[in-house]
């Protein structure tokens, strides 16, 4: 773009210094070519010559000192502006690449955590099942023993109570036989009296 603009002002400047440098020529061709009460075109005084020749001559010089010396600093400058653009162009590619990259990385690494998470939770939720089990299982357990350990209780207070009770019935027995009859029946045989009595009651 610099240079074609750079290329464009070099042409247009050689047409403009080719159009001056033939401009003596023509007014020489046409001496009485000029407009009335216009002194600048009368060619025929030397001065407008003079002076066509002069500006022609100026024109080339200021044209070579353009072509030779401002049009390449200028083509320079726009060059090196161009080179700058094109590399800050390249650092905003590189730079959207880069930021591109690091969103999909953070999505990747968003994605990666929450199946970690997830797994976690998982895995918390299968362990307080287990505990959980596991506790139920233990206070089964101590419960069942707990059950077993009051019934041998229960049976030994039942049987020292039957003891008691057995104990009992032979004595009040053998006062009311002595009551009734003024004897003492025989021990044993109130004994088996007693136990005969209590089996046929369950006891």
């Amino acid at each position: 773009m610099a240079r074609s603009a750079v290329s464009i002002t070099r042409k247009a400047a050689s047409s403009l210094a080719t159009c001056a440098l033939a401009l003596p020529l023509l007014v020489m061709a046409a001496p009485g070519a000029r407009a009335v009460g216009m002194p600048q075109l009368d060619f025929a005084n030397p001065l407008v010559i003079g002076q066509v020749i002069w500006g022609g001559a100026i024109f080339l010089v200021l044209y070579l000192l353009l072509s030779r010396s401002a049009l390449p600093r200028v083509e320079k400058v726009l060059a090196g502006r161009r080179q700058t653009i094109d590399n800050d162009l390249d650092i905003a590619r590189r730079a959207k690449q880069d930021a591109d990259a690091a969103v999909d990385e953070l999505h990747q690494a968003r994605r990666s955590a929450m199946a970690e998470a997830q797994a976690n939770v998982e895995k918390v939720i299968e362990d307080a099942r287990l505990a959980a089990l596991r506790q139920t299982q233990d206070m089964n357990a101590r419960l069942a023993q707990e059950i077993r350990d009051a019934e041998a209780r229960v049976a030994h207070a039942r049987a020292e109570a039957l003891g008691s009770l057995r104990q009992i019935a032979g004595d009040t027995a053998q006062t009311l036989v002595h009551q009734v009859t003024g004897t003492s029946a025989p021990a044993d045989l109130l004994a088996r009296q007693v136990d005969h009595a209590a089996a046929a009651r369950g006891f």
